[in-house]
Parts: structure tokens; sequence; C-alpha cells
């Protein structure tokens, strides 16, 4: 069937046309309000700016438990090695400015040191061949126990002692030695190798106590008398460069203005002793 042929209406100026009906977007929710957009995908979201990404929803990004995990360890893990390298660095930071004659003086030390261990090793050892060759085995024995207490003596103050070592006197015009210093003194030529200290008249040993008193340093409850001056008796060239190394006795002294003289002598005595106690719990367990 055929249709006749509509001129379409004439449009005036400033007439609309009515089109067809829209249809409602597929993107309306209810009423007059819409839904949020859905975020782009793919390299769409990349191209977006700060502010759209977080308009989208797509910062910040969302991180996991295991991910907050990690960071909280590896940032443990980094305080951790910025800690030991600073430590490290101070640690080094009294040897780094050391002029090349102190640095050589404390590598003798440390080689005297490691020598005088290896002589205690080799004694020791000739010690016990001499045990297993000789005949008469109790006689030696008893020979070397008299040796071994003779030499226990002297470390432990109740037998007078000579030989070479030094002679370090401190002058302290202002007061300003305190317990800790004459320690700090006693523990440097202990490492150097002393074998017997007296300090004004007492005899220096594993138990000695030094304190600060009202006139002065109190050595084992004896107040000693200025200028403070120890005897020591050991290697002389051992001795001397400990309490001069950077950093040392000598240094820290000397900042305080106290002065510290050294001197080596080939004959030390050190006569002052302690009685002998016998110990109230301690049995051999021999």
């Amino acid at each position: 069937m055929s249709h006749p042929y509509e001129e379409p209406p004439e449009v005036r100026p400033g007439q609309r046309t009515e089109g067809p009906p829209r249809e409602p977007s597929a993107t309306a929710g209810e009423g007059s309000r819409t839904g949020p957009a859905a975020p782009p995908a793919g390299d769409g979201a990349a191209q977006l700016t700060g502010g759209q990404r977080l308009v989208a929803g797509l910062w910040p990004p969302r991180l996991s438990r295991a991910q907050v995990t990690a960071a909280g360890l590896l940032f443990v893990l980094g305080l951790g090695l910025a800690v030991q390298v600073r430590t490290t660095s101070e640690s080094g930071d009294a040897l780094r400015g050391a002029r090349q004659d102190d640095l050589v003086r404390i590598l003798t030390e440390l080689d005297n040191r490691d020598q005088r261990l290896q002589d205690e090793k080799h004694g020791l050892e000739s010690q016990r061949a001499d045990l297993e060759s000789s005949s008469d085995r109790a006689a030696e024995a008893l020979r070397q126990t008299r040796q071994k207490a003779r030499e226990l003596g002297v470390l432990a103050g109740t037998v007078a002692a000579q030989g070479p070592g030094i002679t370090v006197t401190i002058t302290d015009p202002h007061g300003g030695v305190e317990a800790d210093s004459l320690l700090d003194t006693v523990q440097e030529l202990r490492a150097a190798g002393a074998e017997a200290i007296q300090i004004d008249g007492v005899r220096v040993v594993a138990g000695t106590c030094f304190t600060d008193g009202s006139g002065g340093v109190l050595v084992d409850g004896r107040e000693a008398v200025r200028p403070y001056v120890l005897k020591v008796i050991g290697n002389p060239p051992d001795l001397e460069p400990a309490l001069n190394i950077p950093g040392g006795v000598v240094q820290s002294l000397e900042k305080e203005q106290v002065g510290v003289d050294v001197v080596r002598s080939q004959k030390i005595v050190v006569d002052a002793l302690r009685s002998e106690k016998q110990p109230d719990y301690a049995r051999s367990s021999r």
C-alpha cells in the first residue's frame, strides 16, 4: 500500500521542533542524581592528573597488610644499618687524625702483646715437656709448683718484686685528678703487660679499689699523697707508649691541666706488700 507524499512542516526561525523521545541515560540513578563515573582503565588512568585520580578513586593506592609489614621491616633494617655505619665512623675518629708515628706506636704495642702471649704459651708447653721427660716427675712437679707460687705471689702482691719498668708521676696542683683517672691509668698499664704496680706505698692488685675522697683519691681506703707516684714493673718499651697513645691517659689528663711525667728505669723496686688472705668459702676442687 502506498502512502501519499507529505511535505515537512515549515519551520520558522526561533521555533523548536520535537524530535524523537530521548532514552534515559544508562548511568542515571534514582531521580535526577547520577552515580559516580567508573574509573578509566588501561592507558587512560595513567594520563589522569593528581586531582582526577583522587576523584576517580585511584589515589591514594590501597596497600595490603603484607606490603605494610614489608615496608616496616625495610625501615627498621635501614635504620639499623645507618646506626651501625655511624658507630663505626665514630670509633675510627680517634685514629683518623693520628700521626704516622702514633699509628706505628699502636701497631708496635699490639705486636708486643701478641709476642707476650706467644712467649707464655711456649713457656707452658716447655713445662709440660719437662714433666713428661723427667725421670723424677714428682721432684720436677714440686720445683715448678714453687716457681709458680713465687710468680703468683708477685701478682697477688704478697712478695716484693724488682725489675725493669717505669715511674709515672702525676702532678695535680688543682685537684682535677679523680679516681677514674687513676683507675684508667692502672688498666692501661695492665693491658701493656705491667706485672707489679705500687701507688704511694699501696700495692695495686686485682681487688684494689679507687674512690674519690674529700682531699683526693683513696686507694684501698688510704688517701694517696699528691703528686701521685706509680712504680710499675714491666717492659719499658711497652709501658710508656701505652700511656701516650692518641686519646690515651696522658692526653686525657693534660686536658685537665694535669702534668704527667714518665721515666724509664732498669730497676724498679715494688716492696709494698699485701697480707695473705685465706678464702672464706672457696676451696680447691682437686
